[in-house]
């Protein structure tokens, strides 16, 4: 599906044979897509409220899970046995600051304080983040993590009884590893230029890609809006930032029971909205304010690696032949 000549999207790869290797069983076109779920947060209650007063909201798709946090000074948010990498994103709007942090991992043993905005790799195993000052923190899992799979308030969705809506979704594999191993790893937003031609700021580990868009600062041309599809990987999209109108078609099957109306779904922030494949899909900022978006794809996406230059940290995790 073609975009606007002008999107950076309009240059990405369509032959990836031969790069590397991921696990997939996937539906024929034949077969009926997933419908999209839209959470927001300020009309939701949260998953988990804990002692000191932290609310979250853990929404999950087919691969990934998405913790969303408004956390206190004090709050210490534990992994004890991580199986895999997991990202934590710490970004600020105008009206919901991020959290500052210190965030521990024991394998390989590091420490760092986290007082920017910033997306961190926190490596398997033991690992801690404490708040010392309050705001948001979004944390981004492979549906690995079982404990978070199943706390999900959208759990219903993806339980073994839809599981004949998620099959064009392609089982989660993680990508091959960094060349030096895991680490824990804090790419601070201030210290990455912007790149005319890069689509966003984007981030990859053997799990998780998260692309920080830039903020809008007014509403989306209705006229330069970029509707397409993934044939086999989930969206999640997080608003972090003003009012969006999410629209979504599915695409028809040979049977009418399963043809459902356009969605027009608007948003107000912050909320998660949850993209499966091959609906056809583009979000566009609505009202005179502020926008932006944070995209997260589990495992990572080929084709927006294979740019050069579009993944920020790539010589970190490079995308090794299969």
């Amino acid at each position: 599906m073609p975009y606007d000549p002008n999107d950076p999207r309009s240059h990405l790869a369509t032959d990836t044979s031969g790069v590397i290797t991921v696990a997939s069983t996937v539906a024929s076109s034949g077969d009926a897509a997933a419908p999209p779920e839209f959470v927001e947060l300020s009309t939701t209650e949260p998953d988990e409220i804990t002692p000191l007063g932290t609310r979250s909201w853990i929404v999950r798709s087919q691969t990934g899970v998405v913790v969303y946090s408004d956390a206190v000074t004090g709050e210490r948010l534990d992994r004890l046995a991580q199986l895999d990498e997991y990202v934590l994103v710490l970004v600020s709007t105008p009206m919901r600051p991020a959290a500052q942090v210190v965030v521990t991992a024991d394998a390989p043993a590091a420490h760092a304080e986290v007082d920017d905005d910033a997306v961190v790799i926190v490596p398997p195993g033991r690992s801690s983040v404490v708040v010392t000052a309050p705001g948001v923190l979004v944390r981004v899992f492979s549906n690995e993590a079982a404990d978070l799979v199943g706390r999900a308030g959208n759990a219903a969705a993806h339980d073994a009884s839809r599981a004949h809506e998620h099959r064009h979704t392609a089982a989660f594999a993680p990508w091959p590893p960094s060349p030096e191993g895991d680490r824990l790893r804090v790419y601070r937003l201030a210290d990455i230029p912007s790149e005319p031609g890069r689509f966003g700021t984007i981030f990859r580990c053997r799990t998780v890609m998260v692309n920080v868009i830039p903020a809008d600062p007014g509403a989306r041309d209705p006229a330069r809006l970029s509707p397409h599809h993934h044939d086999d990987f989930e969206q999640i999209s997080l608003q972090i930032d003003g009012d969006y109108v999410h629209h979504i078609r599915t695409p028809w099957t040979t049977d009418l029971g399963t043809w459902r109306d356009d969605v027009h779904q608007q948003c107000t922030s912050p909320a998660l909205v949850v993209i499966p494949p091959p609906t056809v899909h583009t979000s566009q900022g609505v009202g005179d304010q502020r926008h932006q978006l944070i995209d997260i794809f589990v495992p990572p996406r080929l084709d927006f690696s294979l740019r050069p230059g579009w993944v920020v940290n790539e010589r970190d995790y490079p995308v090794l032949p299969s």
